[in-house]
């Protein structure tokens, strides 16, 4: 069938693929390397647990029916392995059907993974992953042409994840309205990188530009994605653009990365137009019965999309095939932070020789200047910010981070940038303390090199303390 697929967007599909490739990698990586302290056996947030309280049909994943840490590891590794694979474009050298289970692999891996994550993979990136990988298993590849209405279902994504943030902006703070969130927002946002501090420093006319900008990039130029070319290529260009400066200006995993991945198969990339194999027949009922399936579970989505109490990144299947988007809904005007501290003296007083544990990416020490981490996905650093926000974000989980300090758990140290407490000397106490956290001006920062002025607000945990064996992890 002619009017199935669109030789001109070969090249485009090869692109999507190749990066929607490294960005899983990312994913598997981050998980590979951080799950024993978050959700493993003896993390904080247990998976065998969990699986004891949440049935299978309400969260798909191989470790419904058995958990070790050593098969969520090997199931982590094995998608970096594939991953890594469809990287350099081994499902190009297979059969179209084998492709398609390549590609499948790691979408059936990832979502066991994000479906046992609990509160460490509640961002709207994980399911966005997953959409996006859902729909890659039908684009096939160096065997046929793409299918059109495949490359249609993409751009249908991409416009609900820009249109769906526009939407939750312009409905919910009213500082988006009158363009002033950004004159917080650097400094606010939950993990900045190492421009952020200028970003915030820019004049305030500027921000308002951006601000101004950001609604025009998500409330209008989605529409433009279903124009014909050039304006399609142009709106998707359009979205790149803004996904860049947005990666410039803080680190959000690999959100904006992968929204410049799913701006790519819009753009009419020059090619030499070749004209590959006519799709077999089986090959169009599936990717036709995938595209029912994916217009039929878009009602809740767009329901959701157009109604005052629009909700933001959440799933309506338990298999993420289609979910609903947005971001910052509403902006914080203060930053605070919560610092954690321990002792080993053994009697806890305010003049104790108190000594702070040093995170990978959310701000601690005022001199220590953010780095950038995106498209990686420091988990903790991220939930520690929402902690900050309400002790309620953090109940789960915050007293198994203490207990595991006072323990001297090494999985749990190394999610962090540093101890201040040598191997075999663990504290005998820990504390948490919040923190108002402020960028430093010009001047101050010529005067301290610091990038950051905080000052005390309150006490967030009393010193505590393992009292038993029992409490160890």
């Amino acid at each position: 069938m002619e009017w199935f697929t669109a030789p001109e967007y070969w090249l485009s599909r090869l692109v999507f693929q190749r990066a929607l490739a490294g960005v899983y990698l990312v994913a598997f990586l981050t998980a590979a390397l951080q799950f024993r302290a978050l959700l493993g056996e003896r993390g904080m947030l247990p998976v065998p647990r969990y699986v004891e309280r949440v049935p299978f049909r309400a969260a798909p994943s191989v470790f419904q029916w058995r958990y070790s840490d050593r098969m969520f590891a090997g199931c982590a590794w094995t998608g970096c392995a594939v991953a890594a694979a469809l990287l350099v474009g081994l499902d190009s050298l297979v059969p179209l059907w084998a492709g398609m289970l390549l590609w499948l692999v790691p979408w059936a891996l990832y979502l066991s993974i994000v479906n046992v994550g609990q509160t460490w993979y509640s961002f709207g990136w994980e399911s966005l992953l997953l959409e996006t990988g859902f729909l890659a298993v039908f684009l096939g590849n160096d065997r046929v042409d793409p299918p059109v209405v495949v490359l249609f279902l993409v751009r249908w994504l991409l416009f609900r994840v820009e249109f769906g943030a526009g939407l939750i902006k312009i409905r919910g703070d009213a500082c988006w309205r009158r363009l002033t969130c950004l004159y917080h927002h650097h400094e606010t946002q939950p993990m900045p990188g190492p421009l952020s501090w200028f970003f915030h420093h820019l004049p305030r006319p500027l921000h308002r530009v951006e601000a101004a900008a950001n609604h025009v990039t998500q409330l209008v130029v989605p529409f433009l994605l279903f124009a014909p070319q050039p304006v399609a290529t142009a709106a998707a260009a359009l979205m790149i653009l803004t996904q860049l400066w947005l990666i410039l200006s803080g680190n959000f995993a690999w959100l904006n990365w992968i929204t410049v991945v799913l701006a790519v198969p819009a753009l009419d990339l020059p090619t030499d137009h070749r004209r590959l194999a006519a799709p077999p027949l089986w090959y169009e009922v599936v990717v036709l019965l995938a595209a029912a399936l994916i217009v039929l579970l878009s009602y809740r989505p767009v329901v959701n999309m157009l109604s005052r109490r629009q909700v933001m990144n959440r799933s309506f299947d338990p298999l993420h095939l289609v979910n609903t988007y947005g971001a910052f809904g509403s902006v914080s005007r203060i930053r605070y932070e919560v610092v954690v501290e321990g002792t080993r003296d053994d009697v806890p007083r305010e003049d104790s020789d108190w000594r702070e544990y040093e995170f990978r990416g959310k701000p601690g020490d005022p001199r220590h200047w953010p780095r950038q981490f995106a498209p990686g996905h420091l988990r903790l650093d991220w939930l520690m910010w929402f902690a900050a926000l309400s002790p309620a974000y953090a109940g789960p989980w915050f007293g198994a981070l203490v207990e595991r300090l006072l323990a001297e758990d090494r999985d749990t140290l190394r999610l962090l940038r540093r101890s201040p407490f040598p191997p075999g000397e663990p504290p005998r106490y820990v504390r948490a303390r919040l923190f108002r956290y402020r960028y430093t001006t010009w001047r101050e920062l010529r005067e301290t090199g610091a990038c950051w002025d905080r000052a005390y607000v309150r006490e967030y945990l009393p010193p505590t303390r393992l009292t038993s064996a029992a409490q160890r992890p």
